[in-house]
């Protein structure tokens, strides 16, 4: 049975002023027990389900859902770490960071795996590559960009169809953005030239992946670069004219990843919903999740999916950062 979704004002009781958030939303309402505040990256669509076969099987919980920016949660987190009891983000790194500051709750005995949780504080739940998304009316009788250098070569034989009609993420305001484009830096040279490329065409830079995926359904984008894959899939389903492309080459696979906070007031609620999160088991067959579920491959060299490991640390580093920002505006911002 499907819980009741109550739209809420946008005054958050605790913190004594208004906010903004891009969604907004309580689960059970009624319910007599715990309330949990879960500060989310994940849009409401795609976690839902995930509440409410938690809620079906935790009838006394509710659930508070706030959504916002993956930069922002890490913000707001580390500044009033007891507004919020759960935190889910898809950005590894800022989340890893938040864990090794000690802004996370440990806790026991949840079955993981040991290269999918970082010191009993830190745990992944989903598996999602990064994607090329295309707008199929300008490859029409053409070949598909399936790799990275495939994708150079069209942009560079065909500018003129191209320039302004690509779209990537502005990896100095996206928390994923910038941990995907740290991650295809290190792992290929071919990053930086695609970059120099789209820089000369006047790369369309935005926030987050269902912006781009909409202007890639209006034909305002013909190409969208590093857009996550679940939010495409879920969003091209019945669009025809858009098509999700895994790069051959290599894939950049980040863990979407979830905390308690350590001043939480509800830890043994908060605990609950992390490890339903990690189980992922509905309560019926009509409950079902839109996000892939943690692959259950071990962390061997032939796992694509970023390590969650100090490794990630590295670019967070205010110098790397800083060195990493200036030489992808020299690309990019031509």
């Amino acid at each position: 049975m499907r819980y009741l979704i109550a739209l809420v004002l946008l005054v958050v009781p605790g913190l004594g002023l208004a906010e903004d958030w891009e969604d907004r939303l309580i689960f059970n309402e009624d319910a007599d027990g715990p309330r949990l505040r879960v500060i989310s990256s994940t849009d409401t669509v795609l976690f839902a389900p995930l509440i409410e076969g938690f809620v079906a099987q935790n009838p006394l919980i509710s659930i508070e859902y706030l959504v916002s920016g993956t930069a922002d949660i890490n913000e707001r987190v580390r500044a009033t770490p007891d507004a919020f009891d759960v935190v889910v983000s898809s950005a590894m790194d800022l989340q890893l960071k938040l864990a090794n500051d000690g802004f996370a709750l440990p806790l026991d005995d949840v079955e993981t795996p040991s290269w999918a949780q970082w010191h009993q504080s830190l745990f992944s739940f989903t598996t999602e590559p990064a994607a090329i998304v295309i707008n199929r009316t300008a490859f029409e009788g053409q070949q598909l960009p399936l790799t990275r250098q495939g994708l150079i070569e069209i942009l560079r034989e065909r500018p003129e169809e191209f320039r302004g009609k690509v779209g990537t993420y502005d990896v100095r305001e996206s928390g994923l953005g910038y941990l995907f484009a740290t991650q295809d830096a290190r792992a290929s040279e071919t990053y930086w030239r695609l970059m120099e490329v789209m820089g000369g065409l006047d790369v369309r830079l935005y926030c987050c992946s269902g912006e781009m995926i909409n202007d890639l359904a209006d034909g305002t984008l013909l190409v969208a670069y590093n857009v996550l894959g679940s939010y495409a899939a879920v969003r091209t389903e019945g669009k025809d004219t858009l098509e999700v492309i895994l790069p051959t080459d290599f894939q950049t696979i980040m863990m979407r990843t979830a905390l308690v906070s350590q001043a939480t007031q509800e830890p043994d609620a908060a605990g609950a919903f992390v490890r339903y999160l990690i189980a992922e088991k509905p309560a019926s067959q009509d409950i079902q999740s839109s996000l892939p579920p943690l692959s259950s491959e071990d962390s061997s060299a032939d796992r694509e999916a970023i390590g969650l490991n100090p490794a990630l640390l590295t670019f967070l580093d205010d110098l790397k950062r800083r060195k990493f920002l200036s030489a992808w505006e020299d690309a990019v911002i031509q």
